[in-house]
């Protein structure tokens, strides 16, 4: 583990929420990991902000809060965000205001910086430099240190969102060169971003020295001798909308130009870092069809249901996935046991992100809104439930009842990753270590508060192997991935001062 230095309090926007609290109404938002981010650019078409547009749709999954998109035409920039789903802010006739061939796009769920109209990105800053905007997916664990010297040097911040201190290092560096000031700046900040950003004729794209978070990059072919189109996204689900073929990682610790000259690359960082690409996305934030740290995500969710199955089987009837982000893992445990998989719980997909509240006393009505078991499947049976994860146990528990009480005899949680015990600092909402299960409750003592007959995790050896076995491993070894949700080791010096104080007080 790094050496530990302390980061000022402000980074943990988890909500406390009593883990007891079977009631609140506010559950189900605190009981999932929040996907970070999304982030779009293409660089040469001459719609470039429609394409954004599918392309950020196709990323809606990463963030629901609030969705922007910036493009230029060479002379201009002009961009427009708002707060909501992509579909509800970029009609045809916001989408025609957004004139150019260069756009980058962002669709955001908080992690840092207060959720509001004022951090939606892309965000935008004019200066010595130039106009340069960015879309940022990640979590900076410096802020302090880089905020307080650059408000020193007469800094002026517009938002409360940490992805600014990158374009304001940028603002602020002293190098000759655009691209040298953006390498500068990004050998400054610590922490988590895969980042998009664009001038007036350029665009660029990075990656943090570890690799957390993924990005990738396409290529449209020209018709009729037309110069090709480069696409640049957190999946490459977004590359299929578009008809892009995917070329290649952007590479940790790489910054990307591309200009009227061509796509040019330089390392701003050594190339000697370690590897920390976050596992989770390939366990439940990317889609399924995406191809995650150049390894598809499908691959390794079928693998991680098959090694559950071998780690931790139990006799019984019938497989039954928590839809939709247990339904790949489900297979592959259904294909390991030869026990049949069937869809014992329908998703709603039309429940939006906010409904009417009935009143309290009428429990699991939230998680009742977005899943209906099918009682002629369920009745008599011995059910194994397949899901992702457990973060405060509260949805687990209620979805255990359901099942129960649709007739099921035995209820048997298996969970396709190891327990989450620690708390991230690098792009993804996770609550306080106090109100992770995992980490004041033994599994033993989950299994009683979910209710369930049995409950097992995948293994952390298990989950590394489901991720890396094969010949599309494309390199990644277990060392290649960060774990700290499951270890409590960060492959930075970083962390929470909240999270570490009590355990400094009991050495």
């Amino acid at each position: 583990m790094a050496d530990i230095q302390l980061l000022p309090p402000v980074l943990n926007s988890a909500v406390d929420l009593d883990l007891e609290d079977d009631t609140n109404a506010a559950d189900e938002r605190f009981d999932k990991l929040r996907e970070e981010c999304g982030v779009m650019a293409i660089y040469n078409h001459s719609d470039a902000a429609r394409l954004t547009y599918w392309g950020l749709y196709a990323l809606q999954h990463r963030g629901q809060e609030s969705a922007g998109i910036a493009s230029a035409d060479g002379y201009s920039v002009n961009d427009i965000k708002g707060m909501g789903l992509v579909s509800e802010i970029f009609t045809d006739d916001v989408l025609a205001k957004l004139p150019g061939h260069i756009a980058i796009g962002h669709t955001r769920y908080s992690t840092t910086g207060d959720s509001a109209l004022l951090n939606a990105q892309p965000i935008s800053v004019e200066s010595t430099k130039g106009l340069i905007a960015i879309a940022h997916n990640g979590n900076l664990v410096n802020l302090g240190t880089s905020k307080e010297r650059l408000e020193r040097d007469g800094a002026v911040f517009q938002t409360t969102s940490d992805s600014e201190i990158i374009i304001q290092l940028i603002a602020h560096s002293r190098q000759t060169t655009l691209v040298d000031c953006i390498a500068e700046s990004l050998s400054q900040v610590d922490g988590a971003f895969s980042i998009v950003m664009m001038t007036r004729n350029r665009i660029f794209a990075a990656r943090d020295p570890h690799g957390f978070r993924p990005l990738s990059m396409g290529r449209i072919t020209g018709v009729d001798g037309a110069p090709d189109t480069f696409v640049f996204a957190s999946e490459t689900c977004a590359f299929d909308l578009l008809h892009a073929k995917y070329e290649r990682d952007v590479e940790p610790g790489e910054l990307v130009m591309v200009s009227e000259d061509g796509v040019t690359s330089r390392r701003y960082a050594p190339e000697t870092t370690p590897t920390a690409s976050c596992i989770f996305e390939h366990v439940y934030f990317a889609r399924p069809d995406s191809r995650i740290y150049g390894r598809w995500v499908q691959k390794s969710r079928e693998e991680m249901g098959r090694q559950l199955a071998r780690e931790s089987h139990v006799p019984a009837d019938l497989i039954v996935p928590v839809p939709d982000s247990g339904v790949t893992a489900a297979i592959g445990y259904a294909t390991e046991s030869g026990i049949p998989f069937n869809l014992g719980l329908i998703r709603n997909h039309y429940v939006g992100r906010t409904f009417i509240q009935p009143e309290q006393r009428v429990r699991d009505f939230g998680v009742r809104m977005k899943l209906n078991p099918v009682r002629s499947l369920l009745e008599g049976k011995r059910v194994i439930l397949i899901d992702d994860s457990i973060i405060r146990g509260t949805t687990s528990r209620k979805i255990v009842r359901m099942v129960r009480a649709a007739g099921a005899t035995e209820v048997h949680l298996r969970i396709s990753c190891p327990p989450t015990i620690s708390p991230c600092f690098y792009g993804v909402d996770t609550p306080s270590k106090k109100d992770l299960i995992a980490a004041n409750k033994s599994i033993a003592e989950i299994c009683e508060y979910i209710e369930a007959d049995t409950l097992a995790y995948l293994s952390l050896p298990g989950l590394t192997h489901a991720c890396t076995i094969g010949e599309s491993s494309h390199g990644l070894s277990p060392a290649s991935f960060c774990t700290a949700c499951y270890t409590g080791h960060y492959p930075t010096q970083w962390v929470d001062v909240e999270e570490i104080l009590p355990a400094i007080a009991t050495v």
